[in-house]
This record gives structure tokens, C-alpha cells and sequence, in this order.
């Protein structure tokens, strides 16, 4: 699902400029966190030059890459952050990611869809989990 294609019909920048949905800065992310989702699938090595179809990775394992980026970059401000992005859910990741993959900036297999990113974990939970784990310490 993750991988980039050739040539779409805009830039990047036009495409989100037309959606309005998530700040650039919320696609940068995304894309840290497919670096990291890879690099957490199938080592490091996959992620420098990753072998075909080995760059690969399911919405769940995106979200979760995503989950873990922004606990360790924001802390408790995690939830935050992304709300201030609009983002509110796992779901969430999916639409973005899918809004690349229809204007050629990512690709997808015949079993990947959009429900792969439909609560993936709970918002509260994840992040609360996590300030709680952080005020013990």
C-alpha cells in the first residue's frame, strides 16, 4: 500500500491545498511514521533499500508506528498535537494515506482498504495509557 508511484497528475502541495482536511505538517508525519512502520516490519536494512514488496505494510501497522512517533516526539501532548492537525482517529491516518494513494503518491494491494484504519486503538486510551505510564515514572 505504501509505496510511491510515478508521476501523479499534481504536486503534493496542490493536493492538500484542494483537500483542506490535515496540515502539510500532519502529511510529514505520515510519512515519518511509514519510514518508522518499515523499518519496524522488516528491519533496518528494508527501510535504507527495501527489496520488492517489502515496503509493504498494513494500516494497522501504520497506525501504530504513528501511535509510538508521536508518544515519543510529544509525550503527553500526543493527542494534542494530532488533534490540532484534525486528527481524532485511526481512521484518520487512513484518509490521508488515501488521499495519496487516489492522486498517485501511494499505491495499495487488492486486500488493503480504508477499513484497515477504522479503530485501529481508541484515541483516550492510547494516549491516555501513556501519561499514566509517564506519571509513575
Amino acid at each position: 500500500m505504501f509505496r510511491m508511484t510515478s508521476e501523479p497528475e499534481k504536486s503534493l502541495d496542490q493536493v492538500l491545498r484542494e483537500d483542506h482536511r490535515f496540515p502539510p505538517e500532519a502529511y510529514a508525519f505520515l510519512r515519518e511514521g511509514l519510514s518508522r512502520a518499515v523499518k519496524d516490519t522488516y528491519g533496518e536494512e528494508a527501510q535504507k533499500s527495501p527489496p520488492p514488496g517489502q515496503r509493504h505494510v498494513s494500516g494497522q501497522q501504520l497506525c501504530r508506528s504513528l501511535r509510538d512517533l508521536a508518544v515519543e516526539r510529544w509525550g503527553q501532548l500526543a493527542k494534542t498535537v494530532l488533534g490540532r492537525w484534525n486528527i481524532h482517529a485511526s481512521v484518520d491516518f487512513g484518509e490521508m494515506v488515501y488521499l495519496m494513494i487516489r492522486h498517485g503518491f501511494m499505491k495499495k494491494t487488492e486486500e488493503d482498504s480504508l477499513e484497515d484504519f477504522r479503530n485501529v486503538y481508541d484515541f483516550q486510551e492510547a494516549f491516555r495509557l501513556q501519561d499514566e505510564f509517564e506519571l509513575k515514572e
